[in-house]
């Protein structure tokens, strides 16, 4: 069970929930996957609506990597994820919410 006080967040592959967290490890691989863009570019297009699916996908990758989850991009392309498309982006918009939040505060 993700713990959202941690900044966990629930995410179901083929039917197998797991749990995803943007700790600094995963923030770190997810900066080096963007490419040129930083993390408060995409914090920016996800507050805007304007994110890609490769966006929620790095997401993705990087908070299950953080959850102890081994697999790649390439895993995760393969898998059914719980909700379908708005359910991986519900997903990514949290982590990355959880990740930025302070402590105690709403959010």
């Amino acid at each position: 069970m993700a713990n959202p006080f941690a900044g966990e967040v629930a995410v179901t592959l083929d039917g197998v929930p797991h749990v995803a967290k943007l700790t600094l490890g995963a923030l770190a691989e997810l900066e080096a996957g963007l490419g040129e863009g930083s993390l408060v570019d995409l914090v920016a297009r996800f507050e805007a609506g304007r994110f890609s699916s490769r966006d929620v996908l790095a997401l993705l990758v990087a908070g299950l990597r953080g959850g102890g989850w081994r697999g790649t991009a390439a895993d995760l392309l393969a898998v059914e994820i719980g909700g379908g498309p708005v359910g991986a982006a519900k997903a990514a918009a949290e982590l990355l919410a959880r990740a930025f939040a302070v402590p105690g505060e709403a959010g």
